[in-house]
């Protein structure tokens, strides 16, 4: 088996991108967090660093306009962006692609045109374990595989009614819940994708090899569960402990002798 892709995100500093880059990791993900901030100069030589590191950029734009993410990628030219939009509960509507899909795609396609060298990741949801039948995820996976490069599964908190299932961390996108999906969903897409599938959704040093076994991704992904943590255990938002890096490069590196 081909050597597992090891992700982490969010890094936002060159410091921590080298870091992260020297523990083993082999993609660095980065977020910009709004239009209106799009552009700034750390994040930038964060991007640069890894590259100069060996490492691949991956790089979230938690904005969906045309204008505005093609000129986001137009500065920080990372080598994957990363759409990790919240997506319709059909993905498919009588006449074929629902509005929201046929937009998505749409942008996908003219990214690839624009930058042909920039590989194209495409989260797809989830649900936590016991509610994977509530999320039409291998129909998201057939959908949008023709125009993408790789798949991130990811976790999408469900609620007791569809009102409920908006209500993610980030509004408007899937992502950054700390839980772990339903691996045995996971592994479907898995064995369905013809492109690469990047396990995300809670992993952690201590889950990553049982994820590996049962899921046979082409990676993991981690982030709440590699951050640091405050004085009461709480996860921060772009601050990574590195020893956390570290294990979870070590165990995924011990299970790929398994596989």
């Amino acid at each position: 088996m081909a050597r597992l892709i090891v992700q982490i995100y969010e890094i936002q500093t060159p410091q921590e991108a080298e870091a992260v880059a020297a523990a083993g990791v082999d993609h660095v993900g980065s977020v910009v967090v709004s239009e209106e901030n799009w552009k700034t100069a750390e994040l930038k030589e964060a991007i640069d660093r890894v590259r100069a590191c060996g490492a691949r950029s991956s790089l979230i734009p938690l904005f969906q306009a045309e204008s505005g993410v093609l000129r986001t990628l137009e500065f920080y030219r990372p080598d994957i962006v990363h759409f990790c939009d919240a997506l319709p509960p059909a993905p498919l509507s009588g006449r074929g692609l629902g509005p929201v899909c046929e937009r998505l795609i749409e942008l996908q396609i003219r990214v690839k045109r624009r930058f042909p060298e920039m590989a194209v990741m495409r989260s797809i949801p989830i649900a936590p374990p016991g509610d994977a039948h509530r999320v039409p995820t291998l129909e998201y996976g057939r959908v949008f595989e023709p125009w993408t490069d790789f798949f991130l599964t990811d976790t999408l908190l469900v609620g007791p009614t569809p009102a409920d299932d908006q209500r993610q961390p980030v509004s408007g996108f899937v992502g950054i819940t700390g839980q772990t999906c339903d691996w045995g969903m996971a592994g479907r897409l898995v064995r369905q994708s013809r492109i690469p599938v990047i396990l995300a959704g809670g992993i952690a040093p201590e889950n990553a090899a049982e994820a590996v076994a049962r899921t046979r991704p082409a990676g993991v992904d981690s982030c709440t569960r590699t951050n640091a943590c405050d004085a009461r255990g709480r996860p921060i938002r772009f601050r990574k402990d590195l020893e956390k890096v570290r294990a979870l490069v070590a165990a995924v590196r011990r299970a790929e002798s398994f596989l």
